[in-house]
């Protein structure tokens, strides 16, 4: 029988971790502050892993200007990434600026629930874990091994969360920094507002739960 994982549920604190990486050994909780990206992939020397880190190293600056830090893993030693690391940035012509986790004994990859025996019973899926500043799990996608991120999705996805919580407001479909946002909608019946009432604050009324606006 197979063992069970434990899964990480949102808005609860992401469950805290100490491990050896390619930048020294790290604890989760020392990146309170700072949000992090976490992001596992299966396998050091593959392809579509390659791309990607090559991919998350190309836009680092924009990660760190969100306050983000990356956060690699997988079921490799140091020695393992630190030779594929090394490899990588001559091969694309750039730096792995980012620590990457060795969980040869996949203690954070069960924690987090990136063990997906259908797939693989030895590599890690690959997953993205939005964590916040306060060390809450915000946000999580998981995609099959052979498909590789969307780095664009993961900054878009940074940028809503944290527009959210800084307007206390919500980010609708294919947002985009600069686009409308989702005011919240009334909460009781004396508080619907009609589409006049809503225009003469400033909003977009499209009816008496969806209006929008301008940031």
């Amino acid at each position: 029988m197979s063992e069970v994982q434990t899964l990480p549920r949102l808005n609860e604190p992401a469950p805290d971790f100490e491990a050896n990486t390619t930048k020294g050994k790290m604890k989760l909780s020392d990146l309170r502050g700072k949000w992090v990206v976490l992001f596992s992939h299966p396998a050091d020397f593959t392809p579509v892993c390659s791309t990607e880190f090559a991919a998350f190293a190309r836009r680092y600056e924009e990660f760190e200007k969100r306050n983000v830090q990356l956060l690699g893993l997988s079921v490799d030693s140091v020695q393992a990434h630190l030779a594929w690391v090394h490899d990588l940035e001559k091969a694309f012509d750039l730096k792995i600026p980012f620590p990457v986790i060795a969980d040869l004994d996949m203690k954070v990859s069960r924690m987090y629930g990136m063990i997906h025996p259908a797939a693989s019973t030895t590599a890690t899926v690959r997953t993205v874990f939005f964590i916040d500043d306060k060390g809450i799990l915000r946000a999580m996608i998981y995609y099959p091994m052979n498909v590789g991120r969307n780095i664009s999705e993961i900054l878009r996805v940074v940028d809503a969360l944290q527009t959210a919580d800084k307007y206390a407001v919500s980010c609708p479909a294919d947002w985009q920094p600069g686009d409308p946002v989702v005011v919240p909608a009334p909460a009781t019946a004396d508080a619907i507002e009609s589409k006049e009432q809503s225009e003469a604050k400033g909003l977009e009324y499209k009816t008496w739960y969806v209006r929008t606006k301008k940031l």
